[in-house]
């Protein structure tokens, strides 16, 4: 894609490359843009892990955090890179999901390369969609050269890639697993050599993924659990002796404080702390703390320069924002405050919503004590709220690590 644009003149020297992503493709325009030096800005969701932000931005790249959203919203990753393009001078963006050279380095490459290392017999190959490049460029070189050869493609439960329509009506919205799946439909995309599609949750990804650490050496990302999930699905429509390939795009170094950390599969819910140390009072629920059922909380209409006066005031380091419906609308972090402040990304009359945190671990008074402790173990607060499925959350009130070791402490002696 990069020399596309220098053969037809749209890449000069001291040229910008902009491009929304969340996956290889941003990281292997950084790389082409350090080797050539072109300046590169990758504007990038919101779930899009730390570790690939630091890669990026080791590579030169300037990295652009959005949320998360449709393609059509204006502050989503695509709209966005479409106004920075319009206010930088000299800048392109390659669009990676409409580019007719990405799937032809498929083409004639990887495509071949899978012929090559499995000496022409090739039965079944699982594909995933991030632009929809290898897709494309796989199946069609595959399916000129071998046109008995199955390609399935593999779809994250919250994309709507899959078809028939009927396999995305699974009731789930959003997905943890980078790189695949989306609410749209890629342009270079080929549906035409897809045989079939198969649906995989974030779990079932994320468990395979980490068997494939511990069962076969094999140090890869969410996205090949998701593939590898999919393709155990597909090859049992295979005959035995024949042969299925699985495309696994990347590797573990990208997702170290996502599923490959015990914490973070707990706070999704993909998996549950076990008491190991056998501590009594692990069973017991938060709702048999000593509770403050008043807490402190902002409205999200409150000034910067207001709240900042009642962070001092009352020595807090975070407060809970709520509204006067009491839903919940994020976590102010005076760090945060002071941080966007000396960076002049807000202002002192501007409202505390620009500068919440969305990054909070929720509990109910139903939950227990060792879960909550799992939690405090890494966050200043746990968030207790009416219902976790519900969203947006109804807030009740904030937990500290006091409240649990308080609890414990008095009640340890009742418990000897």
């Amino acid at each position: 894609m990069i020399e596309d644009a220098e053969k037809r003149g749209l890449l000069k020297p001291g040229c910008t490359v902009i491009e929304p992503t969340s996956g290889n493709t941003g990281i292997a325009l950084a790389m082409g843009c350090a080797v050539k030096g072109y300046n590169c800005i990758c504007v990038v969701p919101d779930y899009t892990s730390p570790e690939k932000q630091d890669r990026l931005k080791s590579l030169g790249a300037k990295v652009v955090v959005t949320p998360c959203l449709p393609v059509e919203h204006p502050d989503g990753p695509f709209l966005v890179a479409e106004r920075l393009s319009q206010t930088i001078p000299n800048s392109i963006i390659l669009r990676q999901f409409n580019n007719p050279h990405n799937p032809m380095a498929h083409y004639n490459g990887t495509a071949i390369e899978i012929l090559d290392q499995c000496g022409g017999q090739v039965d079944m190959v699982t594909v995933g969609v991030g632009s929809g490049g290898s897709a494309a460029g796989i199946g069609r070189r595959l399916k000129e050269l071998l046109p008995n050869c199955l390609m399935v493609g593999v779809d994250p439960s919250g994309s709507t890639i899959a078809e028939p329509p009927s396999l995305n009506e699974t009731g789930v919205t959003g997905i943890q697993v980078e790189g695949m799946g989306h609410d749209f439909n890629p342009t270079i995309l080929d549906r035409k050599v897809i045989d079939f599609w198969v649906k995989v949750d974030d779990k079932s990804a994320f468990e395979m993924a980490r068997r494939l650490h511990r069962e076969e050496g094999i140090l890869c990302g969410g996205s090949a659990g998701c593939l590898m999930s999919g393709a155990l699905q597909a090859a049992k429509q295979l005959k035995e002796g024949q042969r299925c390939v699985v495309i696994l795009p990347d590797g573990v170094g990208n997702y170290l404080t996502k599923f490959v950390s015990d914490y973070w599969m707990e706070s999704m819910g993909f998996m549950h702390p076990v008491n190991t140390l056998n501590h009594w009072w692990w069973n017991y629920k938060v709702s048999d703390l000593k509770l403050s059922l008043e807490p402190m909380t902002i409205s999200p209409t409150l000034k910067c320069m207001e709240v900042s006066r009642l962070l001092k005031k009352d020595k807090l380091d975070v407060l809970p924002c709520v509204d006067d419906k009491n839903v919940f609308h994020g976590l102010l972090h005076a760090t945060n405050l002071v941080n966007q402040m000396l960076r002049n990304i807000i202002h002192p009359n501007d409202t505390v919503e620009k500068v919440l945190s969305q990054k909070y671990r929720k509990v109910t008074l139903e939950s227990n004590l060792g879960e909550l402790s799992h939690i405090l173990e890494r966050e200043l607060v746990a968030v207790v709220v009416e219902e976790i499925e519900v969203t947006p959350p109804k807030f009740k009130l904030l937990l500290h690590s006091g409240d649990l070791l308080e609890f414990i402490t008095d009640s340890k002696r009742d418990h000897l």
